[in-house]
């Protein structure tokens, strides 16, 4: 009866840490799926206060941007540009939210580097971004900058780049998330997407 029930135990403990585990890589990830509902989790603004996403999202539409960290030049080009479209998303109805792993004092110097007046927060334990599906594990050249940018928080994931748009029931009604940082969503076609949701 022991050994069935240590058997038992090990076997609930090897699915429960592959539950855990992260992909090893960016095409393995499953992200949400339009339908289902970015979770309510405790996230860091820039000026170091806990956030609960769910109430930023419950204020108004949203586009839901992930990117890697102010670190990455891929990442500021693509916040860059949605500070430009800022305007058109707003006239839309809809507010933008920016979050990565970087620690809050990084999302500062991103704000002003890269001329941002959206919400940057701060997922350095990758609970949100591992929570949507779209967390994996960085390749070894990116640990240390990770860590750097993390404050030592994050020593092992990236978020895989991706936009999705949510209604204020946290829903995700658009997302694209690509495994090829390189290759993020064109404003243009955003703004499209959010005029044919309207």
């Amino acid at each position: 009866m022991k050994k069935l029930l240590f058997m038992f135990l090990v076997t609930l403990s090897s699915v429960a840490n592959a539950q855990n585990a992260i992909p090893k890589s960016a095409t393995d990830i499953a992200p949400l799926l339009i339908g289902e509902k970015i979770p309510n989790i405790t996230l860091k603004s820039s000026e170091n206060t806990a956030v609960q996403i769910s109430d930023l999202l419950k204020k108004k539409k949203t586009v839901l941007v992930f990117y890697r960290g102010g670190w990455c030049p891929y990442c500021n080009l693509h916040l860059q540009a949605m500070a430009e479209a800022e305007k058109q998303i707003l006239d839309l109805g809809y507010q933008i939210i920016a979050v990565s792993p970087d620690s809050a004092e990084n999302l500062k110097s991103t704000e002003q580097k890269d001329n941002v007046k959206y919400t940057l927060l701060s997922d350095s334990k990758g609970e949100l971004i591992k929570a949507a599906g779209i967390a994996f594990e960085a390749p070894e050249n990116y640990k240390s900058v990770i860590n750097v940018h993390s404050n030592g928080i994050n020593t092992s994931f990236l978020p895989v780049p991706s936009v999705f748009v949510v209604n204020t029931e946290s829903e995700i009604l658009f997302e694209y998330v690509s495994p090829d940082f390189k290759q993020r969503i064109t404003t243009e076609l955003l703004v499209s997407v959010l005029k044919n949701l309207k």
